[in-house]
């Protein structure tokens, strides 16, 4: 007579727990289909619901800030041309173009005269200063009172952020200058070095109905990963968890992500940055600046300073917005030789007054000029 023997109590665990561990899984598994099925449908609503825009949703007038340094083979291939498309969609009327050129080893110069000469046959008023200064000749002048540290190596060097703050904030004197003769603005657009078209520019600007305090679109270098996520804090303040999808550790920001709506952040900086004109142009003109070396000195980070909300009221949450359809391909463009520091983003505007330089004739004629 055979007599079946009980399982081992400890296999009857084991088993029980594979179980657990299989259901877990398939629950798991069934969960993230479901939401993929969610965003997927929430993509083709979107991409639908941004159909391609001969114009903005508002009338707005713009003015165009733009930072170059060896971007001749973006500008040739892609920039210059689009940048041509959102002038002409925009009208002379209601768009003022202002572009720094840093000392370029390329020849990017060569491609902003092109892109002059043809912005003048459309009559666009604009401002074009190509700088003979290169990032060498920085660095190799005699050390100031601000904007250097001394590095572990005991060198004198020449910090980054200081510098592309004052740069960025040479593209801004135009826009001071004709707030001065009664010319105003309504957005300043931050326009980098960038694969864009018009619509994505349309699509940016109407973001929460044209109501915020910065608006950004989602660029990528080497896609998933997200480029800048230096700037980019969630609507709690937290930086990005990762550097891909769904990018944002507070559920805000992540579940209007997954929405393919705008996302509410509370600081952000990218390829393409639309802001309100009027900070720039106030009695104290809002500008981008660096902080103090000594602080520098004790490697205390510029984004410890970063508080948007908090700035004279300057700036409130800001939305980071989905460029639809489209991935904003960045090339490398880091300044060799500057030390140690990000470039300047929304986290690094100031109120203080950075220095004055000379501007070109603001006429709708040529208006390049070189320093």
């Amino acid at each position: 007579m055979t007599k079946l023997t009980p399982y081992p109590r400890t296999f009857r665990r084991v088993l029980v727990r594979n179980r657990l561990i299989r259901s877990l899984f398939i629950i798991f598994a069934l969960w993230n289909l479901i939401e993929l099925h969610l965003i997927l449908r929430s993509i083709s609503e979107t991409d639908h619901d941004h159909s391609y825009r001969e114009q903005p949703r508002q009338k707005e007038r713009i003015y165009i800030a733009s930072v170059n340094w060896n971007n001749e083979h973006i500008m040739r291939s892609h920039w210059s041309q689009a940048l041509v498309d959102l002038a002409w969609k925009l009208g002379p009327d209601n768009i003022y173009i202002s572009i720094y050129e840093s000392g370029s080893y390329d020849n990017t110069k060569g491609a902003l005269i092109e892109l002059d000469r043809e912005l003048a046959r459309m009559q666009i008023p604009r401002n074009i200063t190509l700088s003979p200064v290169t990032h060498q000749d920085e660095i190799a002048a005699p050390p100031g009172n601000h904007g250097w540290i001394v590095t572990p190596s005991g060198k004198k060097e020449l910090r980054r952020i200081p510098y592309l703050s004052r740069i960025r904030n040479l593209s801004l004197e135009p826009l001071q200058e004709l707030a001065a003769q009664g010319i105003t603005f309504d957005k300043v657009l931050f326009l980098n070095d960038v694969v864009f078209t018009p619509n994505d520019v349309f699509e940016l600007l109407s973001t929460n109905d044209g109501n915020y305090a910065a608006a950004c679109s989602l660029d990528f270098s080497k896609p998933p990963n997200y480029y800048d996520t230096f700037a980019l804090r969630d609507a709690s303040g937290h930086e990005a968890v990762m550097s891909t999808w769904p990018f944002f550790q507070d559920p805000v920001s992540r579940y209007a992500m997954k929405n393919m709506s705008p996302v509410p952040v509370t600081s952000c900086w990218n390829g393409i940055v639309a802001m309100p004109a009027a900070p720039f142009t106030a009695s104290t003109p809002l500008q981008f600046r660096g902080i103090a070396d000594s602080l520098a000195e004790s490697h205390l980070e510029e984004r410890r300073l970063s508080q948007p909300a908090r700035a004279g009221g300057l700036f409130r949450t800001g939305v980071c917005s989905r460029e639809p359809g489209r991935e904003l391909a960045h090339p490398a463009k880091d300044p060799a030789g500057l030390v140690g520091e990000p470039t300047p983003s929304m986290d690094e505007s100031g109120l203080d007054k950075g220095e004055n330089r000379p501007v070109a004739d603001f006429s709708l004629g040529r208006s390049i000029q070189e320093e």
